[in-house]
């Protein structure tokens, strides 16, 4: 073309979850059955919406002409006001209705709060980290992303040191992200690490980002929403019904900001995402008129507790059978519905490989495994021979570590302990090959 159209961060955005996808469908389509064990959706995977929230969902649809009109741009004033009561009898960072500001999604939300970042600025984020965050923030500022180390030999909690030398050398940091519980890991942060945390971020005159997305997810510890420790520290927390509902196809997310009236600029910040909301009229109207009514419903806590006791016992499966596997390294999980599984060093080489499920499989992956992401390699041969799909650490996380990922989603148990069973069995054949 006669002028270079190509933004200069398009090579930034890789999101390896979704993309592996399109290798699956292909190898599917010579035969081999797939096992989805790489996106996030409890919906697709086969967890049940409880009939009492369908219920509520049809009546609203059924009875209120007002959820098929536009909502106002920043969300439902009874929802958003729902949202800042709950808050603040959390006794935390106190914030008003208008400190809340609903997207069609958190990858929406996630999306303006890089954009309408001054593109000298950057946020620094865990690593491994999660690809929607790390490519959007790298994309806005047209340079890989700045990342601290979370610890595998400390429950993949975040290395306070690594994230204050890096701020040290990194002056443009502006920001830290959190993901807690976090996505790909399953740690859940202790209150301790958490302030200490924020107190960087006040000694360096930072603000805070916490996705929160899935803050009811947790057992068998203790979790904390950043509301809790931010003090006078300027910050914001991501949440949505996507996950906990869980309804992913509502596209429901908001953004809650934190201490606006403590610094100018971070206010003047926040005013730019809500402007940039401003120009797309206002997210979708349902999902925020259910919102209250299935949170405040004496059933909905007692059915995420019961959800979370079940991804705990597939976490110590998980565990157990990975755990026992030579080779790999892992953390049980505390949060989320994931599971990170390493590998330890110098255990993966050049070379090794699985017997493909078929030749024509095989062709398919040829293009993908020649690459020095050696995890990479091990992902997709695992995916043609046994028709397991899970995400490489490496290039599916932005991380300098050779892994991959897991989800807890099998709603079966006995067809759960199999998969894992399966995994472990392919690593111990990959690594003597």
């Amino acid at each position: 073309m006669r002028n270079n159209i190509v933004h200069p961060g398009a090579d930034e955005l890789v999101y390896e979850i979704r993309e592996i996808v399109e290798v699956g469908n292909k190898i599917a389509n010579t035969g081999v059955k797939i096992v989805w064990e790489n996106i996030g959706d409890p919906v697709a995977k086969g967890e049940k919406v409880p009939n009492w929230i369908k219920k509520i969902v049809s009546d609203t649809a059924k009875k209120d002409d007002a959820c098929y009109a536009y909502s106002p741009t920043k969300g439902l004033l009874e929802t958003r006001e729902y949202i800042a009561k709950e808050r603040n009898l959390e006794k935390g960072a106190q914030i008003k209705a208008d400190d809340i500001l609903f997207f069609n999604g958190l990858g929406d939300a996630i999306a303006t709060i890089y954009n309408y970042l001054n593109p000298k600025a950057r946020v620094i984020g865990p690593n491994p980290a999660y690809s929607t965050h790390s490519s959007a923030e790298a994309s806005h500022a047209h340079s890989p992303h700045i990342t601290y180390k979370l610890d595998p030999k400390n429950h993949w909690y975040p290395d306070i040191k690594d994230l204050e030398d890096k701020i040290k050398k990194h002056p443009e940091i502006s920001g830290i992200l959190m993901v807690n519980p976090d996505n790909p890991t399953g740690a859940v942060f202790p209150i301790e690490i958490m302030k200490k945390i924020v107190e960087i971020a006040k000694k360096y005159d930072l603000f805070v980002i916490s996705d929160e997305i899935y803050s009811s997810l947790f057992y068998g510890v203790e979790h904390k929403k950043l509301a809790q420790v931010i003090d006078g520290v300027p910050g914001m927390a991501l949440r949505g019904i996507s996950k906990e509902f869980p309804w992913p196809g509502a596209r429901c997310g908001w953004i809650e900001f934190y201490n606006t009236d403590k610094d100018q600029k971070f206010a003047r910040y926040a005013k730019t995402i809500m402007d940039a909301k401003m120009m797309e009229v206002c997210a979708t109207t349902l999902p925020q008129k259910v919102l209250p009514k299935v949170m405040k419903d004496k059933r909905y806590y007692p059915y995420l507790a019961k959800r979370n006791q079940k991804y705990m016992k597939k976490a110590d499966i998980a565990y157990k059978i990975f755990s026992q596997t030579p080779g790999l390294e892992v953390n049980k999980p505390n949060g989320a519905y994931y599971m990170t599984i390493l590998f330890k060093d110098g255990v993966l080489k050049n070379g090794q490989h699985l017997k493909t499920a078929n030749t024509k499989a095989l062709e398919i992956i040829k293009p993908l495994i020649k690459t020095d992401k050696l995890d990479k390699q091990f992902v997709y041969y695992l995916l043609a021979s046994k028709g397991i799909c899970v995400v490489p650490l490496s290039s599916g996380f932005n991380s300098d570590l050779y892994g991959f990922r897991i989800t807890l989603l099998e709603p079966d148990v006995k067809k759960f302990k199999i998969i894992m069973t399966e995994i472990a069995h392919a690593v111990e054949e990959y690594i003597k090959s």
